[in-house]
């Protein structure tokens, strides 16, 4: 307890608990259909894009968030489209887009002033890169993350589990999978200052595959993941915290502890 209330002291942890909470949500939220989907590594090419965005834009000197974020959902409905038109499946639509950010980033890294402490801190996320204003539109989209997902769940329960079906009862699966696809771009391109380019798909992954193991409904694991997703970014923050160590990485390791112990007990329950 003494160890969380001088965490909460700094005013840069209050924002990154703040906003590293909403992400966590939003990314447990839409990681649920992201999985069942086999778009689960969807993160990995758009964040590696929003990388690339975020070099140029520092080169040039301009606010790095809004550039990241119209280049992301740009490329987010590139995938969706490469993935319909049945040229390039979808694993390696996201290998070629994910490829191909890194080199542009690590190209203009080359053309400037090489590896600097900002790059870093895109790469593997930093708690001191966000700022008041990071933190307002964090906020802010987060909760526009949120409140979609909740008004269109039955859509996305139905694109998520049966696309066809779901044409046949009249849903527009087009439109709700433009609606993934964007909201998942959002809140990879707000994770990437807190988790880093590197990390951030473990959000979107770890809390979704955790509660598949315990939970079977659609809805119980949406709210298993979200709960889970919470906790382990507390405890990942507190032992970030307290040990002087990476917070995304803090993050991940209790996100992999619980995948850990949710697959254990599911091999408990199945032998039992």
């Amino acid at each position: 307890m003494t160890l969380f209330i001088d965490m909460l002291s700094f005013t840069f942890m209050q924002r990154a608990i703040v906003v590293g909470l909403l992400i966590s949500l939003c990314a447990a939220l839409l990681g649920v259909s992201l999985v069942l989907k086999r778009y689960a590594m969807i993160g990995t090419g758009l964040s590696h894009v929003g990388f690339a965005a975020m070099v140029i834009a520092g080169v040039v000197d301009i606010a790095p968030l809004p550039v990241a974020m119209v280049v992301v959902i740009a490329t987010a409905f590139l995938l969706l489209r490469l993935n319909e038109s049945n040229k390039i499946n979808g694993d390696s639509a996201v290998a070629l887009i994910s490829t191909s950010g890194l080199a542009i980033g690590v190209i203009v890294m080359g053309l400037t002033t090489g590896i600097t402490l900002h790059i870093c801190n895109i790469l593997f996320g930093s708690v001191f890169a966000m700022t008041r204003m990071d933190m307002y539109l964090s906020i802010a989209l987060s909760a526009v993350v949120i409140v979609l997902f909740v008004l269109f769940y039955k859509q996305l329960f139905a694109v998520t589990y049966d696309e066809t079906f779901a044409k046949a009862t009249g849903t527009k699966v087009e439109i709700y999978k433009s609606l993934l696809a964007l909201l998942t771009a959002v809140t990879v391109v707000l994770g990437m200052r807190m988790m880093g380019a590197l990390l951030i798909t473990s959000l979107t992954l770890f809390p979704a595959l955790s509660a598949m193991r315990i939970c079977k409904r659609f809805l119980s694991v949406v709210i298993g993941a979200a709960v889970i997703a919470v906790v382990c970014f507390f405890a990942g923050m507190t032992f970030s915290f307290g040990f002087d160590l990476p917070p995304g990485a803090s993050v991940v390791a209790a996100n992999l502890i619980v995948f850990m112990l949710c697959s254990g007990a599911a091999l408990v329950k199945r032998g039992g």
